[in-house]
């Protein structure tokens, strides 16, 4: 059997800043690289109140799962990396607003900082039926 890994990307998420790619995909286990609040056009978000950093690194995860030709239902794991643990509450509520009755498992990482002064980072698992990048 040909081990045949793909790479999903999308230009409707932020663009990798390093050497790495959005996401790989083998036997319709989707994983998704680190996503910093980044906006698809490159901008940074780190003026932006912790809520809108929330929301737009989840927009870059769901839209990269969308690309990988997945929705919030196929994932199996997420990991988010939080500065501000005091930040959990909030973090927990718009994560339940947006993925709705969907729960995968999921491990919060309280860490001192990332990069550029952001205060999240999420990365996911997911399971897809077909791999694709557009």
């Amino acid at each position: 059997m040909e081990k045949k890994i793909n790479i999903i990307s999308t230009k409707n998420a932020a663009a990798p800043g390093g050497h790495y790619v959005q996401a790989t995909e083998f036997q319709g286990l989707v994983y998704i690289s680190g996503q910093l609040p980044v906006k698809a056009d490159g901008s940074h978000t780190t003026g932006e109140p912790f809520e809108v950093q929330v929301k737009q690194s989840l927009e870059n995860l769901l839209e990269i799962l969308k690309a990988a030709g997945g929705s919030s239902a196929d994932l199996l794991k997420v990991t988010v990396y939080l500065v501000g643990i005091e930040n959990w509450p909030a973090f927990n509520r718009i994560y339940a607003e947006i993925l709705g009755d969907v729960k995968p498992a999921r491990s919060i990482v309280p860490v001192p900082e990332l990069h550029y002064g952001y205060l999240i980072e999420i990365d996911a698992v997911a399971a897809v039926t077909t791999g694709k990048s557009e």
